[in-house]
């Protein structure tokens, strides 16, 4: 039932938008794999071999200690509504420091969220779809907000001195990438 693709076509992008959550996978080529659900208004799809996502501050930086070790990353998304399909991109990113250069001209695609850590520029290598006939039927409620609120009572050097102790290195001791001298 799976069918594989070179790039996102229009369905894929349109059923990309259509979804309030997705997932993401990295692992490092020893130690743990991380998968993660993100959700809030963080994911671009620039073209059908690029993917921006804007990463908030969380309690690890998995994606970021993994990237640097081995560069492949999957995101996924599955229809929890009449659609049954699963939607699954292959592929390699770099991660955007919040103190890069770049990080202001990709930032520009999001609105502004407090406690915004990176931005993930995914290139896609493969798309693959399948049936999602065994994921189960969810409403969507709302948008949950407990991070911005977070992020906005400790302010800025409040969220980077959290970098600086919870996110500097992955679960296995790895670092993560985030500058020295950002907290």
């Amino acid at each position: 039932m799976a069918k594989q693709f070179d790039t996102l076509e229009d369905r894929h992008i349109d059923f990309i938008e259509k979804q309030h959550i997705y997932f993401t996978g990295t692992a490092a080529p020893t130690g743990r794999v991380n998968v993660s659900p993100k959700g809030m208004d963080s994911l671009r799809v620039l073209g059908p071999n690029r993917i921006l996502w804007l990463n908030l501050t969380g309690s690890g930086n998995e994606t970021a200690g993994h990237l640097l070790q081995a560069n492949r990353i999957t995101l996924m998304w599955c229809s929890f509504t009449t659609q049954p399909l699963i939607l699954r991109v292959y592929g390699t990113a770099r991660a955007v420091h919040v103190d890069d250069a770049e990080f202001a001209e990709l930032a520009a695609h999001f609105p502004p969220i407090p406690g915004a850590r990176q931005i993930y520029d995914v290139t896609v290598e493969m798309v693959q779809t399948s049936c999602g006939y065994a994921v189960p039927f969810f409403d969507y409620a709302d948008e949950r907000d407990t991070l911005k609120i977070w992020a906005e009572k400790k302010g800025d050097d409040g969220v980077r001195a959290y970098w600086d102790e919870k996110n500097r290195i992955t679960l296995d001791g790895a670092p993560t990438g985030i500058p020295d001298g950002t907290a």
